[in-house]
């Protein structure tokens, strides 16, 4: 794998660990700025608004220019949210700098995807992928808790300044390890890009990203009281347990990467199955320490499993404007954060039980996994009536990992 990969994950890590942050210190946002609990969660939803906002937006303005040049200047714009974050002398102030921080997550990872497998040969798309998430998944091992830490011990303040050095950091890279040779601009521009949402299959795409990552944080945005009122850990370990979580996301990404180059349709299928199975079982592993902590784990594993193909679905569905859809798939995420998080609530409200979350996500997953058998069914039924025998003949007898690409 080349070493270019590392700096879109240096970047990654920065963008997942301000994203992931804020959770940690919202109390001390609140005291400082004199504002209540539940006033400073807005934060947390002012930067998915600036993700699901900014994914499609800065993905379509941006068509006609070079990559490497869009994604240093996307995390240009991301040091500038972080740096307005930690100067801002209110409430308001740092409610806008927030979802100004939000706005080029999800272009960075669209187009970010689509130079990583630029890459590499084609037979290593998705693991080049899984290389640029590793940042992601590392961020909440190790970059969310040292980040929460700094700022408990020197200021919420301190923790944003840290998280544009990294940023910084992720811009020297980029300008040093991509090579301009494959990153030109894209041919298609801001039509062609624009024509790519118009296709079923990338509708159906982001339908099983909706649906299938709405799973994950039905359960994961009530894990903490799963992890205390049902396992009975103390909420001081709470924090322990998040990065196995991330542990177990970083296995889950590597792992689906690595299947997904070789079985792209039925890597997906059995990520959902698997994250179905164990949002299921959370009943019954959230009894004990234990399997409370093995549940944790395993919710990573299988989530990111499945994520990895469905970027790379979702992005060679589009393959005549890959940026526009894989950026909008971000934006998809999202969604399924702000979704999911509100089914799991309804089950809380409803007196169903601390664990009822995990219930309604594994319920998501089976909805993920029908709208990507419906996929499925639509890209069979498009192969057997393709207006020529020669279409046909490349609809049906390409290799499994083409095949899902061309379905991406």
């Amino acid at each position: 794998m080349p070493l270019a990969l590392l700096a879109l994950a240096v970047g990654a890590f920065g963008i997942g660990t301000t994203e992931f942050v804020i959770m940690g210190l919202l109390p001390e946002v609140a005291d400082d700025l004199h504002i209540s609990i539940p006033t400073a969660g807005h934060l947390v939803s002012a930067y998915a608004l600036g993700v699901v906002i900014g994914a499609p937006l800065l993905a379509a303005v941006t068509a006609r220019m070079r990559r490497r040049a869009l994604l240093v200047s996307l995390m240009a714009l991301f040091v500038a949210g972080n740096a307005l974050s930690a100067l801002a002398p209110g409430y308001d102030s740092l409610l806008a700098a927030r979802f100004l921080s939000g706005l080029p997550h999800g272009a960075f990872f669209g187009v970010g995807a689509v130079v990583a497998t630029g890459l590499v040969a084609p037979e290593r798309k998705a693991r080049s992928v899984s290389l640029m998430f590793l940042g992601l998944t590392v961020a909440n091992i190790a970059g969310v808790p040292v980040a929460t830490l700094v700022g408990q011990h020197l200021g919420w303040r301190v923790t944003f300044l840290g998280v544009s050095a990294i940023g910084l950091a992720a811009i020297a890279s980029l300008m040093l390890l991509i090579p301009r040779e494959v990153t030109g601009a894209p041919a298609s521009g801001l039509r062609g890009e624009l024509r790519a949402l118009k296709s079923l299959p990338v509708w159906l795409a982001l339908g099983t990203t909706v649906a299938g990552f709405g799973a994950l944080f039905s359960a994961y945005s009530y894990i903490t009281p799963m992890l205390t009122d049902a396992a009975g850990y103390a909420g001081s370990s709470v924090t322990l347990l998040l990065a196995l979580f991330g542990v177990g996301a970083t296995i889950g990404n590597l792992l689906g990467g690595r299947l997904a180059d070789h079985a792209m349709r039925r890597t997906l299928f059995a990520g959902l199955i698997s994250l179905a199975a164990v949002l299921a079982l959370f009943p019954v592993l959230m009894r004990a320490q234990w399997s409370g902590a093995l549940a944790v784990v395993l919710l990573g594993v299988a989530a990111f499993v499945a994520g990895n193909p469905l970027n790379l679905m979702v992005m060679e569905k589009a393959t005549s404007a890959p940026s526009l859809a894989s950026s909008a798939n971000q934006a998809a995420f999202n969604l399924a954060n702000a979704g999911g998080a509100w089914i799991g609530g309804l089950a809380l409200a409803a007196g169903f039980g601390v664990t009822s979350p995990a219930l309604a996500g594994a319920a998501l997953a089976a909805l993920g996994l029908a709208v990507a058998g419906a996929a499925y069914a639509v890209d069979r039924h498009r192969a057997t009536t393709a207006p020529t025998g020669r279409e046909r003949i490349i609809a049906t007898h390409v290799p499994e990992t083409t095949e899902a690409g061309a379905h991406h």
